[in-house]
C-alpha cells in the first residue's frame, strides 16, 4: 500500500480524498493556487505545495506541475479527483512513465471512452444498446438532413469532443436539422478545437441513469446499482439520488450487466460511471462513460456501504476487488443536492466573495466512512470566512441524506436545507428546496426536461 499520495484537485472532492486517505493512513499531498493558499484542502492535508497563479490552466491544468510536487514530496501516487485532468490520458501515461500510480484507471480506458465516436463503436462491440444513429463525422448540413431523415425524427445534432452542454442542439425537421449542423460545428470548433459533429435518435421524456462500476487489475469487474440523475439545469446535475424511482429491477440488473460488459472491454480498472439515457417505456441505450469518481458518488457509498475513494486506492495499489456482484447491498434511500454559489433570482449568476455565515446542518455522516447508516452527511472545501473565488466551479457544498426509503430522505433533505446557513454569497438552496417540494418530484415523475419545464 502507498504511504503517500497527491491530491491533484481542490476544494471538495479533494478533502474527500484526504479523510479517506487519514483513515487509511496514508499521508497526504494538496497542491494549491495562489488563490487557494487558505483553502480547507490545504490546511487538512500533512504537506501542501504551491503550483501557481490562480487560473487553473496555470495551476491545476499543468501536468508538469503536479509531476515535479510529487517528486518533491515523494509522493507514490496521484489522485486527480474529477475535473481538471482526472481524464487526461496523457496525464495518466505521464505519471506511469515517471513511476507514479495514477489512482484511477489506465490511460488506454481513458483514451477509449473519451472519444464519444469511437466509445460508442466500442460499445456496439460489446453488445451494449446503443442510440440509433450515424457515428462517423457528418461533413455537410444536406449529409446531416439525410441522414436524419433515415432515422426518423427528433434527432440530437452532437460535437464528438462535446461536453457540459456545449456543441449540442436537438432538430424536430429539416431546417432545424441543417441549422443546428452548423452551429454545432462552430461552437465545437470554438470550444474544443475539433469540430467532427456525429448524430443521434433523440429520446422522448428521457431520463438521465447512469451505472456505478468497479473494475480491479485482476479482470473483476461488478455495479453498484444505479443512480438517478435527471434533475438538471443546462445539462448540469442538481439532484441526484440512488436508487432511481424509475427503473425495475429487470431494468436495473440488464444495465448492470451492459456497463460491466462495456468495462471489461476496455479492461477498465478503477471507479467508472458507465451513463445511460432511458426513455418512458424503460428502453435504454449508452450515452458516454465517465472515467473517473463523479460528483455524485456518495449517493452511492450510502446505499453500499462501500468508501469508494478507498476502494480506488486500493485497486490502484494492486489489491483484487473485496466483494462480489452478489454481495452488493442496496439499503434506504440517499439524495444528494449540490450547493452553488449562484443566485437563481437573478438567472443562476455565479456569486462570489467572504463567506461571512457558512453554518452547514449537523451532520450524523462522514466522508471516509464504510457504512449504510441513515442520516445527514455534508461534503464541503470551504469554511466560513473563506473566500469564494471567480476562477473555479462554484459548488461549495454537497449536501447528502440517507433516509429508509424515498419519502423519509425527501423529508430528511428538506429539514436538513432548511438548517443549511449561508451568508456573504448566494447560494442556490431556495431554489433546491423548491425542486424537493414540487409534486412531479415527490412522486418520481420528471425527465431531463423537468427544470426547464
Amino acid at each position: 500500500m502507498f504511504t503517500k499520495i497527491l491530491i491533484a484537485n481542490r476544494g471538495e472532492i479533494a478533502c474527500r480524498v484526504i479523510a479517506t486517505a487519514r483513515k487509511m493512513g496514508i499521508a497526504t499531498v494538496a497542491v494549491y493556487s495562489e488563490a487557494d493558499k487558505d483553502a480547507r484542502h490545504v490546511a487538512l492535508a500533512d504537506e501542501a505545495v504551491c503550483i501557481g497563479a490562480p487560473p487553473s490552466r496555470e495551476s491545476y491544468l499543468v501536468a508538469d506541475k503536479i509531476i515535479a510536487a510529487c517528486k518533491q514530496t515523494g509522493a507514490q501516487a496521484v489522485h486527480p479527483g474529477y475535473g481538471f485532468l482526472s481524464e487526461n490520458e496523457a496525464f495518466a501515461k505521464r505519471c506511469e512513465a515517471e513511476g507514479i500510480a495514477f489512482i484511477g484507471p489506465k490511460a488506454h480506458s481513458i483514451a477509449a471512452m473519451g472519444d464519444k465516436i469511437a466509445s460508442k463503436k466500442l460499445a456496439n462491440e460489446a453488445k451494449v444498446n446503443t442510440i440509433p444513429g450515424y457515428n462517423d463525422p457528418i461533413a455537410t448540413p444536406e449529409e446531416t438532413v439525410k441522414i436524419a431523415q433515415g432515422i426518423g425524427y427528433p434527432v440530437m445534432i452532437k460535437a464528438s469532443a462535446g461536453g457540459g452542454g456545449k456543441g449540442l442542439r436537438v432538430a424536430h425537421n429539416d431546417k432545424e436539422c441543417a441549422e443546428g449542423f452548423v452551429a454545432c460545428k462552430n461552437e465545437a470548433l470554438s470550444s474544443f478545437g475539433d469540430d467532427r459533429i456525429f448524430m443521434e435518435k433523440f429520446v422522448v421524456e428521457p431520463r438521465h441513469i447512469e451505472i456505478q462500476v468497479l473494475g480491479d487489475s485482476h479482470g473483476n469487474v461488478i455495479y453498484l446499482n444505479e443512480r438517478e440523475c435527471s434533475i438538471q439545469r443546462r445539462h448540469q446535475k442538481v439532484i441526484e439520488e440512488a436508487p432511481s424511482p424509475f427503473i425495475s429491477d429487470e431494468t436495473r440488473k440488464a444495465m448492470g450487466e451492459q456497463a460491466v460488459a462495456l468495462a471489461k472491454a476496455v479492461k477498465y480498472q478503477s471507479a467508472g460511471t458507465v451513463e445511460f439515457v432511458v426513455g418512458k417505456d424503460q428502453d435504454f441505450y449508452f450515452l458516454e462513460m465517465n472515467t473517473r469518481l463523479q460528483v455524485e458518488h456518495p449517493v452511492t457509498e450510502c446505499i453500499t456501504g462501500l468508501d469508494l475513494v478507498e476502494l480506488m486506492i486500493r485497486v490502484a495499489a494492486g489489491e483484487k476487488l473485496p466483494l462480489t456482484q452478489a454481495e452488493v447491498k442496496k439499503e434506504g434511500w440517499a439524495i444528494e443536492c449540490r450547493i452553488n454559489a449562484e443566485d437563481p433570482f437573478r438567472n443562476f449568476l455565479p456569486s462570489t466573495g467572504r463567506l461571512v455565515r457558512f453554518s452547514p446542518p449537523e451532520q450524523s455522516l462522514f466522508q471516509g466512512q464504510a457504512t449504510t447508516d441513515l442520516g445527514v452527511r455534508v461534503d464541503t472545501g470551504v469554511v466560513e470566512g473563506g473566500e469564494i473565488p471567480m476562477h473555479y466551479d462554484s459548488m461549495v457544498a454537497k449536501l447528502i441524506v440517507h433516509g429508509k426509503d424515498r419519502n423519509d430522505a425527501i423529508a430528511k433533505m428538506r429539514q436538513a436545507l432548511n438548517g443549511f446557513v449561508i451568508r456573504g454569497i448566494s447560494s442556490n438552496i431556495p431554489f433546491q428546496a423548491a425542486l424537493l417540494a414540487h409534486p412531479k418530484f415527490v412522486t418520481g415523475d420528471f425527465n431531463t426536461g423537468f427544470i426547464a419545464e
